[in-house]
């Protein structure tokens, strides 16, 4: 389906363009667009990968004006251009706007405007029950993307979205910070140790957006069945693969915006979903503010769904989160001995 296509990834310096890039690049995709606002991973990935199938955009989807010459001649996008981490978005959360937010609108309108065939736009389950600012700004995003879809069906343009979990070892998620924390001798710090988070890799995150690159209509929103684990297991595994089980653990309390669990659908939603295997598709609401006389149905007996959360999916054990923390490339090369630091 990418054979001599050009796909743009929009934040694509950020861990989920290198998996892609890692995915695709020996492929027949004709070009791959990195667009994203810093010059110093750009450059750091164009020295890496020497490849004349990447191209690199400097702009930033704040700045429409900066989307239209990257846009030119692009049949497909993946949005991961975002501001995600929770603490940065509390302190200022009119960033996260303008990023999560109007920056969406902005990708939308002009990949539509520039005749791009599919768009698929990531989100999180911060966005679920939202109750700081980046889960906030993710959840407006995700109406934006709705809204604009309900004006899509006659044109070229199919928008859809993703919505996951913890990425394991992407940019500023605990596994990286507990591995630099063990090596560093610092003591491993955790919020607390009931919390869950769902358990992705990269590759994890990959499957889901191409999931809903082939399957994907207007306005649906797609979610991959996921195990969850708490921070306890997650940091006992950790330890026990690096043989630094008596490594000091320090308890400080849950940060700014953060909940105990996080949900990937909720009841409403789940009331909806279609169950698609490996996947959940929620599909939009299409009915305009027309909503037409009323009908009298009767009494008929309403089922309440329970939502998909972290505490109620799948969870895991020590074993089992190690086996997982082992798909990780850097987590293997540590306990194989191949790196003797997580920086190298």
């Amino acid at each position: 389906m990418f054979n001599n296509a050009t796909l743009l990834i929009t934040g694509g310096t950020g861990s989920f363009g290198k998996a892609v890039l890692n995915r695709f690049l020996l492929s027949d995709i004709k070009e791959i667009r990195i667009f994203s606002r810093d010059e110093k991973k750009q450059d750091d990935l164009r020295k890496k990968y020497n490849d004349p199938k990447i191209k690199f955009f400097l702009g930033d989807v704040r700045d429409i004006q900066s989307l239209y010459g990257a846009f030119r001649d692009v049949d497909y996008i993946f949005h991961a251009a975002a501001l995600k981490q929770v603490p940065s978005c509390e302190f200022y959360p009119m960033e996260a706007v303008k990023t999560n937010v109007i920056g969406t609108e902005n990708v939308i309108h002009v990949a539509e405007q520039m005749g791009v065939r599919k768009l698929i736009c990531l989100s999180t389950d911060k966005a679920v029950y939202p109750i700081n600012a980046m889960g906030i700004s993710k959840a407006l995003m995700e109406k934006v993307m709705v809204a604009k879809a309900r004006t899509l069906s006659d044109n070229k343009l199919m928008v859809c979205g993703t919505r996951y979990g913890n990425v394991m070892a992407s940019r500023g998620s605990v596994i990286p910070l507990f591995v630099d924390q063990i090596f560093s001798k610092r003591p491993i710090s955790i919020t607390d140790p009931n919390m869950t988070r769902f358990m992705m890799t990269l590759e994890d995150a990959v499957e889901l957006v191409l999931y809903a690159f082939q399957n994907g209509s207007n306005g649906d929103i797609f979610v991959q069945k996921a195990p969850a684990a708490t921070i306890e297991v997650l940091t006992k595994a950790i330890l026990d693969l690096l043989k630094k089980n008596d490594h000091e653990i320090q308890v400080i309390g849950t940060r700014h915006g953060e909940k105990l669990y996080e949900t990937l659908l909720s009841r409403e939603e789940m009331a909806s979903a279609i169950d698609e295997g490996d996947y959940f598709r929620v599909p939009p609401d299409l009915r305009d503010l027309n909503y037409g006389k009323f009908v009298d149905q009767g009494e008929k007996e309403i089922s309440i769904s329970e939502d998909y959360n972290s505490h109620n999916t799948k969870r895991l054990n020590v074993e089992e989160m190690k086996t997982l923390l082992l798909k990780l490339d850097f987590i293997r090369n540590l306990v194989d001995g191949k790196l003797s630091e997580p920086w190298d």
